[in-house]
């Protein structure tokens, strides 16, 4: 299987990672005029366990470092397998109310809460849970990317009241959702061999990990959708008949591709993270806000109505977390 052996190739992933996701949300806008998010969200996930099961057949199968996949998961642990399963279980509660705050408050406002606190809770289990880097520019860069979190808070109230909103409702959903988006990573983190290269019995390569969690993700999703779907807290209610019959070839595509997207970063970072340690790959990953909160003032135009001094906030926010990005790239 292929595995990335250099600090700069892991950093190099993490980065993609990042602009992954901070992307795939894009796809939930395209379609949201013409498509419920809660029908969306199904092609999204399927799109991720595709993803998944395509990386594990090839760039999990081929070459001769490590376990292949299909030898791999025949020698899993329950234990193992069930930690991947669970991180997608909690990433798809997570991931499902960070989609619906989108909806409410959108890209600029929910990326920056709900990923923001899940970058400095992550990063904090996930140096508890494997402690390697220089903590000091960890924890520091954290601290930077949590400043840039609240001038973006600062700088879409500004916008709320002028357009006369109350997005309190969209933000207290994004919290829900960042504090359990920093839990799951750290599961899979668990499930998976310590080295990738020459992994211990029972526990998982990265792409066998990802795999079981995104089976995780779809499994879950009969759960947690169906009741978004019939009881949506945002939206209206939708039914399985219509993901069937009003859906169309473009409107399932961008919802896989959105997906795909958000597939190729998880895969990226877990990847990565033998090399970068977990608590790095997941802190660089999660500047995904910046990259949302980019899309979001630059494409969807989600600040144009701001008051002065609302471009100034903006400016140091992206400073902030250009300057914290570095400091946890300079940790190891």
């Amino acid at each position: 299987m292929y595995i990335v052996e250099s600090y700069s190739i892991a950093i190099l992933f993490c980065i993609i990672t990042m602009f992954c996701w901070g992307s795939w949300a894009n796809t939930q806008k395209l379609s949201g005029k013409a498509w419920p998010f809660q029908l969306f969200y199904w092609d999204y996930v399927i799109g991720i366990v595709l993803t998944t099961l395509l990386l594990a057949f090839t760039m999990g199968s081929f070459g001769t470092s490590g376990r292949g996949f299909i030898e791999d998961l025949s020698q899993a642990e329950m234990s193992s397998l069930g930690l991947a399963f669970l991180g997608g279980i909690i990433f798809n509660l997570a991931n499902l109310l960070l989609v619906i705050a989108i909806d409410l408050t959108g890209m600029a406002i929910a990326f920056p809460i709900g990923i923001g606190i899940a970058l400095i809770q992550g990063v904090l289990l996930n140096y508890l849970n494997k402690p390697e880097g220089d903590p000091i520019l960890i924890f520091g860069g954290v601290t930077l990317v949590s400043l840039a979190i609240i001038l973006d808070a600062i700088a879409y109230k500004k916008v709320s009241t002028v357009e006369k909103k109350t997005p309190l409702k969209g933000i207290l959903i994004s919290l829900a959702a960042g504090i359990l988006m920093g839990f799951f990573y750290k599961y899979v983190a668990q499930s998976m061999a310590a080295d990738f290269s020459v992994p211990e019995a029972g526990k998982l390569t990265p792409y066998t990990a990802l795999v079981i969690f995104s089976i995780g993700v779809f499994i879950s999703n009969f759960v947690f959708n169906t009741v978004n779907m019939y009881k949506p807290i945002s939206g209206i209610k939708v039914t399985y008949s219509q993901y069937f019959k009003t859906g169309s070839l473009k409107l399932h595509s961008i919802g896989m591709l959105g997906g795909l997207i958000w597939g190729i970063g998880m895969s990226f970072n877990i990847i990565a993270s033998a090399v970068a340690s977990p608590a790095i790959a997941y802190g660089l990953g999660q500047g995904a806000t910046m990259i949302a909160a980019l899309w979001g003032v630059f494409v969807w135009k989600e600040f144009k109505n701001g008051p002065k001094g609302t471009n100034l906030l903006l400016t140091f926010m992206f400073i902030l977390f250009i300057l914290g990005l570095a400091l946890l790239i300079l940790a190891k």
